[in-house]
């Protein structure tokens, strides 16, 4: 899984049948990048993701990616390489809290 900052929403009027009704966020993923980072850095790709939770845009979020994408999604056969399966709460690590949901 991915830790991941929900930077806008992908629009594609045209697309694979299998893809109607679902809604495709464009997300970054979130780094730490050493034990006693006090917060998360975003990394420097971002990738599209099909939203199976109604995640809204600046909110931190799950993602798989690859094979296991698909199960998270309703329509198993889709043409599918990252879902959103989770909106974060909170990032805990080593007893400091890195992210808190507003």
């Amino acid at each position: 899984m991915i830790l991941a900052k929900v930077e806008g929403c992908v629009v594609a009027t045209k697309k694979n049948a299998k893809m109607t009704g679902n809604k495709l966020l464009l997300v970054r993923p979130m780094v730490i990048d050493s034990a006693s980072a006090s917060e998360f850095k975003p990394g420097l790709s971002t990738l599209v993701a099909v939203d199976s939770l109604g995640a809204g845009e600046n909110q931190v979020v799950l993602v798989v990616q690859g094979s296991s994408a698909r199960l998270g999604t309703d329509a198993k056969d889709s043409p599918v390489d990252a879902v959103v399966i989770g909106i974060v709460d909170t990032v805990d690590m080593a007893k400091r809290i890195l992210y808190r949901a507003p």
